[in-house]
C-alpha cells in the first residue's frame, strides 16, 4: 500500500479507537508509526534518485516500473538492494516486537500509538505482490511472503481510496452530528 494511504488508514483506525476511550490517543503519533517502515525502507532510495535527477546522473527514463521491480538484476540496481534489506527489517513481524519489547522495558510501557506500525504491515501483507516488495513479515525466521493483490493496481486505488472517503466521511458526519 503507498505511503499516504498507510497514514490515513492509519488515522482512522486510532481516531475509530479515540471514540470509545477516555484518555484519547495521540493520532499524529500513530499516524507517525503508520508510515515509518516504508520510510525508513525507501528513504536512501529516494534521496539517491532525487539527487540523480537533480545533477544529471539520471533521468526519469531509468527508473523501473513497479511491477518490472522484482526480481532484483544483480548489481544493476544498488539503491534497490538497499531498499529491499531495509524493507525487510522495517516489515517484520519480528522486528516490531522487538523494537515494542526494548520501549516497553525501557520506559516500563509501551505507546499504544506504536499499533500504527503493526497496521502498516497487516495492510501490507495482501496488498503487495511477489512483483513488488511482497512483505517479508516473517523475517527473518523465514522468506515466505503471501502473494498479494498490488496496490498499485488502479482497480485496487480506486477501492482504497474510496474505502478512505467513505471512512472519512463517515468521521465528519458524527462530528457534524454531535454539534
Amino acid at each position: 500500500m503507498d505511503i499516504f494511504a498507510h497514514g490515513l488508514w492509519t488515522g482512522a483506525a486510532y481516531r475509530a479507537i479515540n471514540l470509545k476511550r477516555e484518555r484519547p490517543l495521540k493520532v499524529w503519533w500513530a499516524i507517525f508509526w503508520g508510515i515509518l517502515p516504508d520510510l525508513f525502507a525507501f528513504t536512501p532510495m529516494f534521496v539517491w534518485m532525487i539527487w540523480g535527477l537533480l545533477f544529471g546522473e539520471q533521468g526519469f527514463s531509468g527508473f523501473q516500473h513497479p511491477d518490472e521491480a522484482e526480481p532484483i538484476a544483480g548489481d544493476t540496481y544498488p539503491m534497490l538492494q538497499l531498499a529491499h534489506s531495509l524493507y525487510n527489517i522495517s516489515h517484520s513481524l519480528a522486528i516490531f516486537l522487538l523494537v515494542a519489547g526494548l520501549i516497553g522495558f525501557s520506559f516500563k510501557k509501551i505507546p499504544w500509538e506504536m499499533g500504527g506500525w503493526l497496521i502498516h504491515i497487516l495492510l501490507d501483507i495482501p496488498s503487495h505482490s511477489y512483483k513488488f516488495f511482497p512483505t517479508p513479515f516473517l523475517w527473518p525466521f523465514s522468506e515466505w511472503k503471501f502473494d498479494g493483490w498490488s496496490w498499485g493496481q488502479p482497480w485496487f486505488m480506486a477501492v482504497n481510496y474510496s474505502l478512505l472517503a467513505i471512512v472519512y466521511f463517515w468521521f465528519w458526519y458524527k462530528k457534524r452530528k454531535k454539534v
